[in-house]
């Protein structure tokens, strides 16, 4: 079984690139000096994504990402992050991008999450954007 898995609730979804999807991620974990163990991506709707951040995070909003970290040893990356398709779509189409940019951006904001980055103050997510653009620029895949 791969390391990260990808998983649909509550909707319908045809995850392209999974393999390529795969590499780049575990090639992020890398250079930033980790070790991954087991990472599962899950996509859904809003209403799901809502429902989790209200059960476990007391928000009663609706949020493009939540990111868990399980992981109990430092350095070895294990988590699961949920990701509303709805908000990618309308993201997307707000910040005039390309709905597949804003999904992979999404997708590695989850893993640096996981890797220590935050985006709680102005700096933070300023570091938080340029890691995302770094290594969005990485990915060797089309899609």
């Amino acid at each position: 079984m791969p390391a990260i898995q990808f998983f649909e609730e509550d909707i319908t979804y045809k995850l392209k690139n999974k393999t390529a999807l795969r590499q780049w991620i575990t090639d992020t974990v890398k250079a930033e000096g980790y070790k991954l163990k087991e990472l599962t991506y899950v996509f859904c709707s809003d209403e799901y994504l809502l429902q989790i951040n209200q059960q476990y995070l007391n928000h009663d909003t609706y949020t493009d990402i939540i990111t868990f970290d399980n992981s109990e040893t430092e350095g070895l990356i294990v988590g699961d992050i949920f990701i509303s398709i709805e908000r990618i779509r309308e993201n997307a189409l707000k910040f005039k991008t390309a709905e597949t940019d804003e999904l992979h951006r999404v997708i590695i904001h989850g893993a640096l999450h996981l890797l220590g980055y935050t985006d709680k103050t102005t700096a933070a997510k300023q570091k938080m954007t340029w890691k995302e653009d770094f290594y969005l620029n990485k990915r060797s895949f089309i899609g």
